[in-house]
């Protein structure tokens, strides 16, 4: 289309999405306008490549979705938290899903030793999974491996600590039905790998963190905001701050 601009194509875009959507389904916009029952919560990566909807081939009203720089769950984080509390206690969702993606740029980052601004306070929490898992990642051929092993075990941890919020662990003492799962998504190919990790109120059902700090990781979970919040940062802060 001559002249048009990419903010201009969304609308376009849109409207040809609708046109196939009611030619189709005549009464799908309907249906979808007056409830959601959502069957999970994907928490996941703002990498635009990664769209949860797309790459589980879900349908609007399947799916509830959560993102942030490299999927992360800070327990300070009001954004997440209020996510998390209405998925599970007011749509009562069977499952959370933490999903990674190798090539992150935020899980790259936090393995750097450059400082790359106000994002290096959120990537601490990388770095926490990468002193956590020194040993393991010690182990892989070369820095790559290394690269792909930290996405893997950073979706892994968070999908722990997504299980050690009050929100869940009240969710398992009234005998919700809800479990946490870990996965990766890999760019190449499109592909969905389950990590192994999944947990219950029961603690891990298969797999769970293989952390050898797993004492240290348990400590972090359980800080209160205030004190989360305390943690010392990466960067000085501009003056201004």
């Amino acid at each position: 289309m001559v002249d048009e601009t990419p903010y201009q194509r969304i609308f376009r875009r849109n409207r040809e999405w609708v046109s196939e959507m009611t030619r189709t389904d005549p009464g799908f916009f309907q249906r979808r306008s007056s409830s959601q029952q959502p069957e999970f919560l994907f928490i996941g990566c703002s990498d635009s490549r990664v769209q949860a909807e797309l790459l589980t081939g879900a349908v609007p009203g399947e799916m509830f979705v959560h993102r942030n720089v490299a999927n992360l769950v800070h327990h300070a984080d009001a954004n997440l938290l209020a996510v998390l509390h209405y998925a599970v206690d007011v749509l009562a969702v069977k499952a959370i899903i933490v999903c990674g993606h190798y090539g992150c740029g935020g899980v790259l980052a936090a393995m750097s030793t450059d400082r790359h601004g106000l994002i290096d306070y959120w990537l601490r929490r990388v770095q926490d999974v990468m002193r956590f898992h020194e040993a393991d990642l010690a182990t892989m051929p070369d820095e790559a491996a290394r690269y792909r092993r930290l996405v893997e075990l950073n979706a892994m941890e968070q999908g722990y600590a997504l299980s050690r919020t009050p929100i869940v662990e009240a969710a398992w003492a009234r005998g919700q039905s809800l479990t946490v799962h870990a996965m990766v998504y890999d760019l190449h190919n499109g592909i969905l790998r389950d990590l192994d990790a999944s947990y219950g109120p029961s603690g891990a059902l298969c797999g769970g963190h293989i952390s050898s700090g797993v004492e240290a990781f348990e400590a972090w979970a359980a800080l209160e905001p205030d004190a989360n919040a305390a943690v010392p940062p990466l960067v000085t802060p501009p003056p201004d701050a």
